[in-house]
């Protein structure tokens, strides 16, 4: 379980990122933050992981106080959480096997172990016939795979994804969807900030309204909005083919 209890963030500048805001994401929850730029979404993410503190509040991440958190318990807590960051933090001069196996090096794992690893997340992710090249000869779509698998490569039990299609085509933002969408159903939370409305209507998901860094309204997901994974499969081929005709008119 997440759980932010009137948690407040003021930067050096004077600004506040966040203004006593509470949430609760139970574990398993699919959940959509939106909002304009700088509305404080990703100060959220960041406070999740610890990259920053809260000046007011409480942060809770499984059961871990993250504000208070031992030294020793903090990596414990990071391997609970996977994260996309919204510009991916890819090393160029390293293979995509060697950016996905990065975070099993820090953990200590054998290296025929962590082979092993990133096999089975690379193919989860449609990549495996790509693990040994390096990002610039990936695919804009491809390096936000790379990205997922990363993030999936310890297991969490929580991924959070900042704009993970932001900078993507319409096609290529549904294989991101319905990728988080299958990790989503193994049982993983997952926290996505987005501005694609397409998505967050087809998906019928958990949305958490954010303006000026407090949470204005908090929608369930509605029975009418859900989509089955063929719904979702459905309306991407969908847009597809709506593409194709307009590609088509145009020339």
């Amino acid at each position: 379980m997440i759980k932010l209890d009137k948690v407040s963030k003021k930067f050096g500048t004077g600004v506040f990122g966040l203004s006593d805001v509470s949430l609760v994401v139970d574990r398993g929850e699919f959940i959509f933050l939106v909002g304009p730029t700088g509305s404080g979404k990703t100060t959220i993410l960041k406070l999740l992981i610890r990259d920053i503190l809260p000046t007011e509040g409480s942060v809770v991440v499984s059961d871990f106080d993250v504000v208070n958190i031992k030294k020793n318990n903090l990596p414990i807590l990071r391997k609970k959480i996977g994260v996309i960051f919204q510009d991916l933090k890819l090393l160029f001069d390293r293979t995509v096997l060697e950016n996905v196996s990065l975070p099993l090096e820090v953990a200590g794992k054998k290296p025929e172990e962590a082979i092993k690893l990133v096999d089975d997340v690379l193919e989860q992710v449609g990549l495996l016939d790509h693990k040994d090249k390096f990002p610039v000869q990936l695919s804009g779509g491809e390096l936000q795979r790379v990205a997922i698998a990363r993030a999936l490569i310890l297991s969490p039990e929580i991924i959070l994804a900042d704009e993970p299609t932001g900078n993507l085509d319409n096609d290529t933002s549904w294989e991101i969807v319905n990728i988080l969408t299958d990790i989503n159903k193994k049982g993983t939370t997952i926290i996505m900030a987005t501005h694609n409305e397409d998505v967050i209507k087809t998906l019928g998901k958990r949305v958490v309204h954010i303006e000026k860094g407090k949470i204005v309204k908090d929608e369930k997901g509605h029975s009418s909005f859900k989509a089955s994974e063929g719904q979702v499969k459905k309306d991407s081929k969908k847009h597809k083919e709506e593409d194709k005709k307009e590609k088509d008119e145009v020339s």
